[in-house]
Parts: C-alpha cells; sequence; structure tokens
C-alpha cells in the first residue's frame, strides 16, 4: 500500500500517495477521481520509481479550497509539491482534470519536467479538436459549470451520478467495488461536489491560460498523447503543432478512465516511454508516428 501524506503547499494541504524509489513520476488525476485511479499503475511503476500521486486542491482528502482551480495554479500546486518532496525532475501524467496543470507545468517548467503522458481531455481552445466538438462539448460540462446548479441537484444523489461517470468510462465494465466505494465516498457532500465543479467553471480562465502560454512558448519536452473513448486523437491533435517531440496512440475497446479501465494497456505504453526508449520499441500497430 502507497503511504499517505498531508503535504502543504500553496495555502492548501495535498493528501498525497507516495510508493516505490528512483526517478520520479507524478500522476494527475480527473473528475470523478481521487489518486486512488492510479492504483493499478502505482503497484507497477512503483518497482522502479518513486511514484507520487496527490489528490487535487478540493479533490478527494486534500484542502477544500475555495479557490484556485484554474489550470495555472493547479500547475503551481504540482510544482510546489514536487518541491516539497525534494524533487527536482519528474515525469508528469496528467488525465481529464489533470491534462492541463501537466501540460502548463511541463511548457513552463521543461527543466522541472522531464518527459510528459497526457490523455483523455483536450486543452483549451487549440486547434485540432473541431471534429470531436462538432456537437458541442459533452452535456456535464454546462450542467458543472452553472454555479450552485448541479450541488443543488446532485445532493444526496452522488452514489447514483459518479457510478454513471465510472459506468460509461469503462464502457459499462464499472470498477472494483471498494474503488467505487472510495470515488463515492470522495464526492459526496454539498462541499466536495462544489469544489469538483469548480475546475469546470474555471475551464474559461484555463483556456485562456493555455492560449497564452502556447502564444509564446513550444512544449519542448518528451511527450505521449494518449486517447480512447471519447476523445480518441483529438489531444494529438491539438499538441502536434505545438510540441516538438510528440508521441500518439488510441487505445482500442477503451473507455475514458484508461488507468482503471485498461491498467495493463497503459503501462505497455508507460513503461518504455518513462524509461527514454524510442517511439518504435512500441510496435509498429501501436505507435503511428512521431514529431
Amino acid at each position: 500500500m502507497p503511504e499517505l501524506r498531508r503535504v502543504p503547499v500553496n495555502g492548501v494541504e495535498l493528501n498525497v500517495a507516495l510508493a516505490g524509489s528512483g526517478p520520479a513520476v507524478l500522476l494527475l488525476h480527473g473528475f470523478p477521481h481521487t489518486w486512488e485511479l492510479w492504483t493499478d499503475v502505482m503497484a507497477d511503476l512503483s518497482g522502479r520509481y518513486r511514484v507520487i500521486a496527490p489528490d487535487l486542491r478540493g479533490f478527494g482528502a486534500s484542502s477544500r479550497a475555495d479557490h484556485g482551480y484554474d489550470a495555472e495554479t493547479l500547475a503551481g500546486d504540482a510544482a510546489a509539491l514536487l518541491t516539497a518532496l525534494g524533487v527536482s525532475s519528474a515525469a508528469v501524467v496528467g488525465i481529464d482534470a489533470g491534462t492541463a496543470p501537466a501540460f502548463l507545468l511541463a511548457l513552463r517548467r521543461p527543466g522541472l519536467v522531464r518527459r510528459l503522458v497526457v490523455m483523455e481531455s483536450l486543452l483549451g481552445r487549440l486547434p485540432g479538436a473541431e471534429d470531436f466538438l462538432a456537437d458541442g462539448p459533452p452535456w456535464w460540462f454546462g450542467f458543472h459549470a452553472v454555479p450552485d446548479l448541479a450541488e443543488t441537484v446532485l445532493e444526496g444523489h452522488e452514489a447514483a451520478y459518479v457510478d454513471w461517470f465510472l459506468d460509461a468510462g469503462t464502457l459499462g465494465e464499472g470498477v472494483r467495488p471498494a474503488l467505487r466505494d472510495a470515488f463515492v465516498r470522495a464526492y459526496t457532500g454539498r462541499q466536495a461536489l462544489s469544489c469538483a465543479f469548480s475546475y469546470y467553471r474555471a475551464l474559461p480562465e484555463s483556456a485562456a491560460q493555455i492560449g497564452r502560454a502556447v502564444a509564446t512558448a513550444r512544449l519542448t519536452v518528451p511527450t505521449m498523447a494518449l486517447g480512447a473513448r471519447p476523445v480518441g486523437a483529438a489531444l494529438e491533435r491539438q499538441l502536434r503543432p505545438i510540441t516538438d517531440d510528440l508521441t500518439g496512440h488510441v487505445i482500442e475497446d477503451c473507455g475514458h478512465i484508461i488507468p482503471l479501465h485498461r491498467p495493463h494497456a497503459l503501462l505497455t505504453l508507460l513503461r518504455p516511454f518513462l524509461a527514454g526508449d524510442d517511439a518504435d520499441t512500441f510496435g509498429p500497430d501501436a505507435a503511428r508516428r512521431r514529431a
């Protein structure tokens, strides 16, 4: 079992799971997850790496902050966490809500981030996601964005709501009962819901931050973009014009919650990439192209 530690950063306390030793790998979860999203990934990588998996601010057992859910602040939390743990270089892996802060951290602190893996998310309004957004963004983005609405409607019904995302994100297969229960607990109560939805309410600010960042810098660290259903290759298409060293993959027959739905497929891609192997070693069917 990972060690759980509370680490003060940027005026909040993050609940952080730590396992293993070696080069650092920072894992950033999304909605409706906690650090436990990475349970299978941590168990595998901790044999070779120092794996660091926080609950993002406001999520899980981290502080219920009343602000700071924009990508820039979350990236600052991640940087401060690495500093607090004495880490001078880390591979950073982000999914869903963790993707934008992971991206901004790598873009602005290439000396701190040695490799970047992002998956199943979009980066603001960057070009490349037009096909994915042809019918508009997913319905819950608008629902979560209206102040006080979603938490008012959902309070008392959190389990059913979280279950919907866990089932949809695994193509109907669901997740192990212990993990399901942990996620439900983490998102139960009005304050927990409000913090989670604050991430969505900050998306316009995050998109503006991303737009300003890419106007003056390129992503120079080796980067891997992973997609499944529903995002597919949209994130890779967004990254392609602004990234110097990009590998893209779409994991077949896999739902949005890649680390829980297809952990072995994910690890098959992660292990050689984190080790710095060339994309060709992934195999001809997995690596589509490398910039």
